[in-house]
């Protein structure tokens, strides 16, 4: 390929820019192309008029770019997603971790503690985030894809965590023995409406079973309001993200289902996200 790297980059961005807003289109045109030539956004801007190298890098930038306009998340093509300050494995076997789901991080670590349940883990994200965050601390993860904790188990290698988090197949506590202080789940909650309403980077290329379990959305927080008290020692906490519009029903839910001081927050977009709730 002789073209210059700026008139890929425009080639790209304007086949972006079909489904995407134009500075968007341009960042994930950079992005991708950044990725196939190993460099970083600090260097690609000097690079600009350097025409490609040899070997496959030409190659690599053209099906990632006929990927993304088939509406695959950048993350799964790239493979990787920041979450945290750190870099995660994503296949399209997983969610891509998402910002709002840091709000549940941020909950977390205003407590102490030393034992954590994270239910339906994906990537293994929140898990393996609180284990950096606290050291010394132990996790069990569990999900009901194996795929899944394929993925977690590539993630906890890569951050040197493996040795403190065990992967369970489970359907939430299907497989779970013991107390655990510290509770956490970012559960399928779209409700079936929604879903199908999805773009298509979500709807299309995201597991569908991580995503909704049909109907209102609420099922996962009503197995978690019925068996989480059971798995969690004296004053142990459940943390869970939730949809914009949840925030009353799990609220009521995790009340009645004998939780006390349960609090709703907000992420930094001032959305609900987050539902604390106490064991008693």
């Amino acid at each position: 390929m002789t073209l210059l790297l700026r008139h890929s980059l425009e080639l790209a961005r304007q086949g972006f820019a079909e489904f995407l807003p134009d500075g968007e289109a341009e960042r994930d045109a950079r992005l991708l192309m950044c990725h196939a030539l190993g460099i970083s956004s600090a260097q690609f801007f000097a690079r600009l008029d350097d025409t490609w190298p040899t070997g496959s890098p030409s190659k690599w930038f053209i099906e990632a770019c006929d990927a993304r306009k088939s509406r695959q998340p950048l993350s799964q093509i790239i493979g990787e997603a920041d979450f945290y300050g750190r870099r995660f494995y994503v296949t399209t076997d997983v969610l891509t971790p998402r910002p709002d789901t840091e709000t549940l991080i941020d909950q977390a670590l205003t407590m102490r503690f030393d034992r954590i349940l994270d239910l339906g883990t994906g990537p293994g994200t929140i898990a393996l985030t609180l284990l950096a965050e606290r050291p010394g601390t132990s996790a069990l993860a569990t999900d009901i894809s194996q795929a899944a904790l394929d993925v977690a188990a590539r993630n906890a290698d890569r951050l040197g965590l493996s040795a403190q988090m065990v992967l369970t197949l489970s359907n939430w506590f299907d497989q779970v023995t013991g107390e655990f202080d510290l509770i956490v789940s970012n559960p399928p909650y779209v409700d079936a409406a929604t879903y199908a309403a999805l773009q298509p980077e979500v709807r299309d290329w995201e597991p569908i079973i991580a995503l909704t379990p049909g109907g209102d959305g609420l099922a996962a927080y009503r197995t978690l309001a019925d068996q989480a008290a059971r798995h969690l020692t004296p004053g142990g906490r459940l943390i869970v993200e939730i949809g914009h519009d949840q925030g009353e029903s799990v609220t009521k839910l995790f009340q009645d289902g004998g939780f006390v001081d349960v609090t709703l927050h907000k992420d930094l977009a001032g959305n609900d996200r987050v539902v604390v709730a106490f064991n008693t």
